[in-house]
């Protein structure tokens, strides 16, 4: 099913001179003069301006900023897309917040709230070990469940499965540990690491805006915080996702100046791996002056999230929350990663997503396939790839299905 990765890609799956690679092939190509400044500027290899953005975001033309961000991806490389084999377990949904947006979040009283027991946590794990190699957990902020609680939850999850890679604890939740622990962020983070954590997601970024957050998450962690947890996991050797949640409240200059600062984080820690940017999924009760983003807006954020995060490498069509048909042209306009198979998912589908559970490598790699992309097994910190290929009986369904 595997075949050998290229020797010219490297440790982050990325070409070493995607840079001289993009600025070649965006050479080849004439492009309208709306564009043409920002054109030059990215095959320079000079970051982008808050006011480039705002012409990405108002130009009419949205075949031509597809087709740029498309060369960007496949400058770093080629026409391949990336996933992993994972599963997410929430911990539970009890909660000392209530984000507006919010639809996972319990009461410690709610009818339904719920709290798993570390071996409860770990029988469930075991119910899809065999198969994956990332257990993706985060959750509420449990009032009673310290430093000691997840160190111990870890060590337990890593001796018997230590195939298996932690990703887990959102920048709100490290915080919220390390006060509930009595400790600072820098220990906090090391003790969880000594214990078997691997990365942290990019969750509770939503907008990096103290007057947005104000509005859609009171109480959470400030914009600058999230920065500087993530910072000080890049600084330990753990590396992390970013992520944005747009359609809420924001305006167009709060979303460029967030990508800014996810950017200037990066020349800072150089630890952010992948960008996730998704659009908020909207229900009668929550947020009701929500700005929903249309399917051209999500395409649209995605590619100017390309062209933008010059410094991150990798950016996430999330499916479980734009939905499959969406993360397939998505990959045809910056993306170049669909996370992974995503078993058990609760937080997107309590929010309103539809996509299915029940992926496994194979229907997930013709996902990638039908995109028209080449499917790379990953692991989660983008160390180990291995090309995919469907068994003979899905090319041909495949095939049958493209004419």
């Amino acid at each position: 099913m595997a075949d050998v990765w290229r020797s010219d890609i490297s440790m982050a799956g990325a070409h070493a001179d995607w840079k001289e690679s993009l600025s070649k092939s965006i050479g080849e190509h004439s492009w309208s003069d709306e564009l043409q400044g920002i054109v030059t500027n990215i095959a320079e290899g000079v970051s982008l301006t808050m006011e480039e953005g705002i012409i990405l975001f108002e130009h009419h033309d949205i075949d031509e900023l597809f087709k740029l961000a498309k060369l960007a991806k496949e400058s770093r490389f080629d026409n391949q897309a990336f996933f992993n084999v994972n599963v997410h377990i929430n911990q539970t949904n009890i909660c000392t917040l209530a984000c507006k947006f919010c639809a996972f979040r319990r009461g410690r009283r709610a009818d339904d709230s719920y709290a798993m027991s570390i071996e409860s946590y770990i029988e469930d794990l075991r119910k899809y070990s065999s198969r994956v190699d990332e257990v993706h957990s985060v959750g509420g902020l449990h009032p009673d469940w310290d430093v000691d609680h997840y160190c111990e939850m870890f060590t337990k999850v890593s001796a018997e499965f230590p195939h298996i890679h932690i990703k887990a604890l959102t920048a709100v939740e490290i915080k919220h540990i390390a006060q509930l622990s009595e400790m600072p962020i820098a220990d906090c983070l090391r003790k969880l690491m000594n214990s078997g954590l691997g990365s942290l997601p990019g969750g509770g970024a939503e907008i990096l805006d103290d007057d947005v957050r104000e509005i859609i998450c009171r109480g959470k962690e400030s914009a600058q915080e999230y920065l500087e947890i993530h910072g000080i996991a890049h600084s330990i050797g753990m590396p992390t996702n970013c992520t944005m949640l747009f359609g809420t409240v924001e305006t167009i200059e709060h979303r460029l100046r967030h990508l800014i600062r996810l950017r200037e984080q990066q020349e800072l820690s150089g630890g952010f791996q992948c960008f996730v940017p998704y659009p908020f999924l909207p229900d009668d009760s929550r947020l009701p002056e929500a700005q929903l983003a249309s399917g051209v807006e999500i395409l649209r954020m995605i590619a100017i999230s390309r062209l933008f995060l010059d410094n991150i490498p990798h950016i996430k069509a999330y499916r479980m929350n734009i939905g499959e048909s969406l993360a397939e042209l998505a990959l045809q306009c910056g993306a170049d990663d669909v996370d992974g198979t995503v078993e058990k998912e609760s937080i997107m589908h309590l929010a309103g997503s539809k996509a299915d559970l029940d992926h496994d490598t194979v229907a997930l790699s013709k996902l990638i396939i039908d995109s028209g992309c080449r499917p790379v097994m990953r692991n989660t910190i983008y160390t180990k790839f291995e090309g995919f290929k469907l068994p003979p009986i899905q090319k041909k369904r495949s095939l049958t299905m493209a004419q």
